[in-house]
């Protein structure tokens, strides 16, 4: 075991771990993409097989997911995963993508939306949404390093919030609303139809991701072999129930047609609780994002204390504060590598879509590839003590894998100039491995 990894403290209970499945899960995309999922299918039924089928895929993915966080806990999660299978020379890429491109890219996209979201009710001008997105990172990067009692305490709130919102918007939606009048259900040609309801799923896929970040804290987790999982497949399948239970509530109370809407939940509460409450979806929609932030800091910052301790180019990251219970240098190094981004994006229109674009190639290409670490592993490991196994072993990580091939083809399919900006910081990443290379012969 690395010396650092003996200063991870058991403070995560099942309850814990399964609000950081939740929280990170159900952010701002469940406001966001059901118009887009609506767009994209001929009627209710098949709406319905989108989301079902992403709660489906999710699952699968848990279980494989299970057994690598179980079998090898650590704060490293994927990195830690890959390293094992494939050696370090692939991990330290995947590490420093995930430190440059995938978790400050999320935490900006999501302090995008709550800056955006806040503009609306106080402007700060021209670049109103990036200021209150500087102040959000700040804000919840201090809090972590604060404590990480504190930080669960703040994720607890904000999960439980999200949670009730949404409860409030499906009674609205399902109880209280007139249903909407029937229209008849759009027809799309065979090839029409294949192409359609792809894109559904890329959305609606979009809409599930981040249930993975569990792994990130496996190390910190009491009573990992049971608790990992138990927060991996009882968060999924609360996520799914949750996302169905809102989505048929919209569809009851505005037909396909008002789903494709991207006010459909302020119609929802203007026609039932009235105009006034309107922006209560504005604060819900905070809420989420604040959630998806706070989460992504956590277990970004714990991914990159373990690039640290491994490789001598970010050694200084190697830090962990035992009274405060949390890896303080590594959380300061996320939020600068953050207001980066956050400085970049605001020179663009489309700074939030960027990050999207930004941040999916490189998200689904290392999915991809710890999903096949499982079979690596299986062979390369395989005396290793499993507490977890995959169900129904290979068909489940090979249908995972298959679903990864198809995001990752759809991400690449639909990225623009942030797609080709997060190559190229990928392949800085080869610099910087040939750099820790050197670094390493002239070592004492």
């Amino acid at each position: 075991m690395i010396d650092g990894e003996k200063k991870l403290q058991k403070t995560f209970s099942v309850f814990d771990s399964i609000a950081i499945v939740i929280g990170i899960v159900i952010g701002a995309g469940i406001f966001k993409l059901p118009t887009l999922v609506a767009m994209n299918v001929p009627s209710g039924g098949w709406m319905a097989a989108a989301w079902i089928f992403g709660g489906v895929v999710s699952f699968i993915g848990a279980l494989c997911y299970a057994e690598l966080a179980t079998t090898y806990p650590d704060a490293g999660g994927d990195y830690h995963f890959l390293s094992k299978a494939y050696g370090s020379k692939l991990s330290f890429i995947f590490a420093w993508t995930r430190m440059m491109i995938i978790q400050p890219g999320s935490i900006v996209m999501m302090s995008f939306i709550v800056g955006d979201e806040l503009s609306r009710i106080v402007s700060l001008g021209s670049f109103s949404d990036s200021i209150y997105a500087l102040i959000i990172v700040a804000l919840l990067t201090g809090l972590n390093i604060a404590g990480v009692r504190n930080s669960n305490t703040t994720q607890k709130i904000l999960t439980v919030g999200i949670i009730i919102g949404l409860f409030i918007v499906f009674v609205l939606g399902f109880f209280v609303a007139e249903p909407a009048a029937a229209t008849s259900a759009g027809s799309f040609s065979d090839s029409g139809f294949t192409g359609k309801f792809g894109m559904a799923m890329v959305f609606v896929l979009l809409t599930f991701g981040g249930w993975n970040e569990a792994a990130y804290i496996s190390s910190e987790v009491k009573n990992p072999e049971k608790n990992i999982v138990k927060s991996l497949l009882l968060g999924i399948s609360i996520i799914t129930i949750a996302y169905l239970l809102v989505n048929f509530a919209l569809y009851r109370a505005l037909g396909l047609e008002g789903m494709r809407s991207f006010d459909s939940y302020q119609q929802v509460v203007g026609q039932t609780a009235g105009q006034n409450f309107t922006p209560f979806i504005s604060i819900l929609i905070i809420i989420a994002a604040l959630s998806t932030t706070n989460v992504t800091i956590i277990t970004g910052a714990r991914s990159n204390f373990a690039f640290g301790r491994d490789f001598n180019i970010f050694k200084f990251l190697n830090k962990w504060d035992n009274v405060k219970g949390t890896p303080s240098t590594a959380l300061l190094f996320q939020g600068a590598i953050s207001f980066l981004l956050i400085i970049f994006g605001a020179f663009y229109k489309s700074g939030l879509e960027s990050m999207v674009d930004y941040t999916s190639p490189a998200f689904w290409f290392f999915f991809l590839l710890a999903g096949i670490s499982l079979f690596v592993l299986r062979v390369k490991d395989k005396d290793a003590p499993r507490p977890f196994k995959t169900p129904l072993y290979p068909l489940t990580p090979l249908l995972f894998i298959v679903f990864c091939l198809y995001m990752l083809r759809s991400s690449i399919l639909y990225t623009g100039k942030g797609g080709i900006v997060s190559i190229i910081v990928m392949v800085t990443g080869v610099i910087a491995l040939v750099i820790d290379m050197k670094l390493k012969k002239v070592a004492p």
